[in-house]
Order: structure tokens, then C-alpha cells, then sequence
């Protein structure tokens, strides 16, 4: 049974000691069921309890070569046997995981995937990072996304005429989101707009605003960049920059910007004079053919792809305190930090691989000019492989969380399912979402996990509203709220707005029209932003009880504090083991936050009774 699984995690709870530098040794831990004590040993019993453990082992990789070290049993704790073992931090990135001996002679293996009963390759085990972790104030903290054409205008907006590439719209028209206008449809957003909203942030608990590119461009995504040097004058030009970071630092939040390292657009100043002359040195920046040709991001001409085998890019782009990714992060714009858009493909064009050593000079010059910055990264696909802890400090879950939480929640709209050739989402059990939210997620060091976005949907997707069953994005909310990460609230979703593809979810904010809000969840996600300062939700360890067809369920534990999280896409009638609950949760116990009507009872044999009528979640808080 899932819930009875031993587990170990990078949480305090797990690891006790905190960060292990390289070199150093520290403890870690892990819990099995104590079978013995429900009469159970050498087998399981009749609840799919497991069998005893008798003896435990930590295998570490040293310098790629396998290792054991038998960990000592600390004592029996709420039916969990806990063991405790030392690792030594030989490599940069230690890989560890635990061998398990039962009663019955059987053995079987423990990585961050879950449990095996047979051995498994080393790509799943747990990871452990000596390099230093993202910055406290990011871990688990509540971010907004903003796509500033979209969000708000000042009075100051009316004075700006349109540019010539634009096709000006009123705030109230259709979203363009097919066909040659997409890209050139102007609201006319600007940064002043966002701080003069800053309120409604606060009100909905934001601590951290992303946005995204404000960089001059002849689009209103602006992700092709004319320059990286001057904030586009349409939203306000470098001094609204400043007037709005100031504001929301005044306010606790901080601000993170959006900076495109895979390509430029190709009015870009850099790409003009390269084309202008072959000789200069900003040639050397982009891949440039015999033919005049050059590589471009997708095949998209207007997005010409950065070559960081160039030494002057990097010294221009990412290296040193005049660079681009210091010169946001100083005085006197103090950005405190950067998601890094397409993460994923810089640097990377069929044998050239600059992937890590760009992340790395990013890391680099970002931490010497802000200390404590945060650095994520785009990956829309399998993205553990390039977040190992030492370049960027998390990623963008799509893989691991939105894609599969989709999939248990599509009601069969057609959407854009990141790019899949499927015409919606495929319908899947709560046991599919776990095991693909583990599966992803495993090779992630903790640390990384805790800095990564956790997002229903983006500026890049379809809307949650659009994708979901009725009453599916207030469940969705509540695990992107109560899973480790930073959930991440792309603006509208508090009105429900809808999309069909990322373009279409684009949709200007309804403030003074409140019949285009489809839904109004304003009062949902402000109790889930206070909810979210407990620590618990923020560092605690995630270990999951149930997942099965239209209902799953999780706890996170920290210092003596239990979150217990239940979610349910449709009626459920389910029942949960006798001592699978923590102590302290009894039938009535009100929940912390509920949507939609979710109740606890007790079974006959002592269990604990869940009992879902359509869409509902809800979180108790226990200790």
C-alpha cells in the first residue's frame, strides 16, 4: 500500500543536518513500516501493510563506484521503524539510496522514485547537491506570473502612440491568438500598470512577481529582443522598472524578469550590425552560414540563435558585473533574480553543447552581483538532467506536475497539450499522476524540487479553466499550493479566465468588467496564499498515502507539523488503512482550507473514511 511505503526524502525531517559542503559527511535517514508491531512480520498483512524491516543499508556512488554503509536503528515512532545512516559528500553531487532487508530473507531497493523490489539503474537515486541551494526566501514562496501587454494600463499608456508593427486593440476585444496578427495584437499594458495593481498581489499573498520579457521588441511577447540593455519606452521605459521593483520590495515581494539566452530578435542591435557588416565582432554571436544563412530558434527567422561559442557573447551577455544578467540585478533596478526563458536549448545546436557552462556563467555572475538571487530556468520536457544544483536553482514543472495534473483533470476540450499531436489531454487515474509526478521529479535534488515553478498553467499553455473539468482548477490550485515548489499563479487565473493555447490564455485582466471573469477564485487563492507561509508547505517532506483512480492523497510533515492534503476529481468513497493517518485527525476535524464538499469518517475497521461529492480538496493541519 502506497501510504505504508518507507520513504526518505532531502527534507529536514530526512535530513537533518541541512546543506553538506563538498567533503563534508552528513546524516540521513529513512522510515519503514515497523511491520512486527501490527503482527505482520515476513510478509503483509491483511491491510497491504509491509513486512518488516530487519536491517538497512546506505549505497552511495563515490567517484561512480557503488558503496554501503549499514545504517543504526534509531527506535519505533506512530508505527515507523527509523534508521539513520552518515553520507560522505565526495562528489559535487552525491547519489545515494537505501537497501532494505525484511524479516522473510526478501530484499528490495529505495531510490527516489519509490520503492523496487528488484535493483534498478542508478538514474532515479537520490541527489544531494553541495553547491549552494537557492535562496531561503524562494523556497516554497508564492509566485504571480504577468504578461505586461496584458495586465494593466496606467493613464500614462493612453499618451503612447502605438508602434507601427502594432495592431492596437481595446482592453475589452478578443484575444488574436491564430494567424499572422498574434503576435502584433496591442493592448498596451505597461509597468506602471502592474504597480498601481499591487494590492491585488499582496491581497492574494504574491511574494514573488514574475515577469515576463520587458525588453524593447516589434512584438507584444517581446521574446525578441532589440535589446537587452533599456526597458521598452511602450512600458515605460527604465524608470518605470525602477518605480515598480521599489514598490513591491516596500510591499515584501520580490521581482524576478524574463531574459531570452537562446536568441535575440533579429532587430536586435547585436543582429543588425552582424548583418551589417560580417566582419564585426557581434558576427562571432549567432550561427552564422557560407551563405549568409543563420540558425534560428523553431526555424522562427525573427529569432536568431545565440552561439555561446563566441567569447565576446559571453562577456557582453553573462560574464562580469557590466554584463546583461548584472546590469538588472545592480542599482538601480535590483531585480533579485532571473527565469531564464528556453533554458533548455541554449547553447544547445546538434554536436555543440554549451548547456551547462552558460547556466554555470549565469550562476556565476548572478550570485556575485545579488547573493541571494534566484536563477529558473524554461524546460518544458524532462528537465532533472540540466538542474542538478549548480546552475540554475529550479525549473519549470511541466513535466512532472502540470502535464500529468492535466491529464487526471482533462474533461476532453480539445487544448494545445504542449505540443502533442493528441487533440486533448489522455484521461488518467490518480495513480498515473503520482507516478509521473515521481518519476520526473526524482532526479532533482530536493533543494532544486523546493525552487522549481509548480504551475497550473503559464502564458505558454492553455488555460487550466479551459482544460479541466468543471470545478477542476480550485482542486488543481490546491495541489499546486500544498506540493514542494513555488506555486505559480499565471494573472487571470483568480478570475478563471479561459485559453485554448498559450496565445488565447493571454487575455487582458477584467478589473472594471467583472462579467468577463468566468469565475471569480479570488477568495480561494487569497486563503491558499495565507495557507502557504506555513513552513510545512513550504520545506516540509512530501509523502504520499493514496492514489487511485479519482482520488489521491498526501502529507507533508515538518517539525512536528502534518499538512494532510486530499483531492478529488469526481464522488469518491474511499477508505485509508487504520494507522495510515497521522494522530490527531479524527472524524469532524475541520479542515485548514476546503473546496467543494470532502468529509472524514471511520470505516469499520477503524480506518479513516473519505467521502467526496464531485471536484473537492481540502487541507488539514495537524501538531
Amino acid at each position: 500500500m502506497l501510504g505504508f511505503e518507507a520513504h526518505h526524502d532531502g527534507s529536514p525531517l530526512y535530513l537533518p543536518d541541512g546543506p553538506v559542503p563538498l567533503g563534508g559527511t552528513t546524516r540521513v535517514r529513512i522510515r519503514t513500516w515497523a511491520g512486527s508491531a501490527v503482527g505482520n512480520a515476513g510478509g503483509t498483512s491483511d491491510g497491504g501493510r509491509p513486512a518488516a524491516v530487519e536491517r538497512v543499508w546506505l549505497r552511495t556512488l563515490e567517484d561512480g563506484e557503488p558503496r554501503f554503509a549499514e545504517a543504526r536503528h534509531l527506535g519505533v515512532e506512530d508505527g515507523w521503524d527509523w534508521w539513520e545512516a552518515e553520507l560522505r559528500a565526495v562528489n559535487p553531487l552525491a547519489r545515494y539510496r537505501f537497501l532494505l532487508r525484511e524479516a522473510d530473507g526478501r530484499s528490495s531497493w529505495l531510490n527516489a522514485a519509490g520503492p523496487h523490489p528488484q535493483d534498478v539503474p542508478d538514474a532515479q537515486d537520490f541527489r544531494l547537491s553541495t553547491a549552494t541551494a537557492g535562496p531561503d526566501w524562494a523556497a516554497g514562496a508564492v509566485m504571480y506570473q504577468v504578461f505586461p501587454d496584458r495586465f494593466a494600463r496606467s493613464a500614462a499608456a493612453d499618451t503612447r502612440p502605438a508602434p507601427d508593427w502594432a495592431v492596437p486593440a481595446d482592453w475589452d476585444a478578443d484575444v488574436e491568438y491564430r494567424g499572422p496578427e498574434t503576435p502584433l495584437q496591442f493592448f498596451g499594458g505597461d509597468l506602471d500598470g502592474v504597480r498601481e495593481r499591487l494590492d491585488h498581489l499582496a491581497g492574494l499573498g504574491v511574494e514573488i512577481l514574475y515577469l515576463t520579457p520587458f525588453f524593447p521588441s516589434a512584438s507584444n511577447h517581446r521574446y525578441d529582443a532589440e535589446s537587452f540593455r533599456r526597458v521598452d519606452p511602450l512600458l515605460g521605459g527604465d524608470e518605470a522598472l525602477i518605480r515598480l521593483v521599489q514598490a513591491c520590495h516596500e510591499r515584501g515581494i520580490r521581482v524576478i524578469g524574463d531574459l531570452t539566452t537562446n536568441h535575440t530578435g533579429d532587430t536586435h542591435e547585436w543582429f543588425r550590425t552582424a548583418l551589417a557588416d560580417p566582419g564585426a565582432a557581434e558576427r562571432s554571436y549567432y550561427y552564422f552560414g557560407a551563405d549568409g544563412g543563420y540558425e534560428s530558434w523553431w526555424g522562427v527567422p525573427s529569432l536568431p540563435k545565440l552561439d555561446w561559442a563566441s567569447d565576446g557573447l559571453r562577456r557582453d551577455f553573462v560574464e562580469g558585473p557590466k554584463s546583461v544578467v548584472a546590469h538588472w540585478l545592480n542599482e538601480p533596478f535590483r531585480l533579485d533574480g532571473w527565469r531564464v526563458d528556453v533554458g533548455n536549448m541554449t547553447g544547445r545546436l546538434g554536436t555543440a553543447d554549451w548547456n551547462r557552462e552558460v547556466g554555470a556563467l549565469v550562476r556565476q555572475t548572478a550570485l556575485e552581483t545579488r547573493p541571494d538571487a534566484l536563477l529558473v530556468a524554461e524546460s518544458t520536457n524532462d528537465a532533472a538532467p540540466d538542474f542538478q544544483g549548480d546552475t540554475y536553482h529550479g525549473s519549470m514543472s511541466y513535466a512532472s506536475f502540470t502535464r500529468p495534473l492535466w491529464a487526471w483533470l482533462t474533461d476532453g476540450t480539445a487544448v494545445n497539450f504542449f505540443g502533442s499531436p493528441l487533440p486533448c489531454p489522455p484521461r488518467i487515474p490518480a495513480s498515473q499522476f503520482v507516478a509521473e509526478y515521481r518519476v520526473f521529479a526524482a532526479a532533482y535534488p530536493w533543494t532544486a524540487r523546493l525552487h522549481s515553478l509548480v504551475a497550473i498553467d503559464t502564458h505558454d499553455t492553455a488555460r487550466a479553466a479551459t482544460a479541466m473539468i468543471p470545478g477542476g482548477q480550485a482542486v488543481a490550485a490546491v495541489l499546486s499550493f500544498t506540493l514542494p515548489g513555488m506555486p505559480t499563479v499565471f494573472a487571470g487565473d483568480e478570475f478563471g479566465l479561459e485559453g485554448m493555447n498559450g496565445e488565447h490564455s493571454r487575455t487582458p485582466m477584467p478589473w472594471d468588467e467583472p462579467e468577463r471573469a468566468a469565475q471569480d477564485l479570488r477568495s480561494l487563492y487569497t486563503a491558499l496564499g495565507a495557507l502557504r507561509r506555513e513552513p510545512v508547505l513550504r520545506t516540509g517532506s512530501l509523502r504520499w498515502l493514496h492514489a487511485d483512480g479519482d482520488t489521491l492523497a498526501f502529507v507533508r510533515e515538518l517539525d512536528g507539523t502534518t499538512a494532510l492534503v486530499v483531492a478529488a476529481r469526481d464522488e469518491a468513497d474511499v477508505v485509508l488503512a487504520p494507522g495510515l493517518l497521522p494522530a490527531g485527525l479524527a472524524p469532524g476535524t475541520e479542515a485548514a482550507l476546503a473546496v467543494g464538499r470532502l468529509g472524514l469518517g471511520t470505516s469499520d475497521d477503524g480506518g479513516t473514511r473519505l467521502r467526496a461529492a464531485g471536484p473537492a480538496a481540502a487541507v488539514w493541519l495537524l501538531g
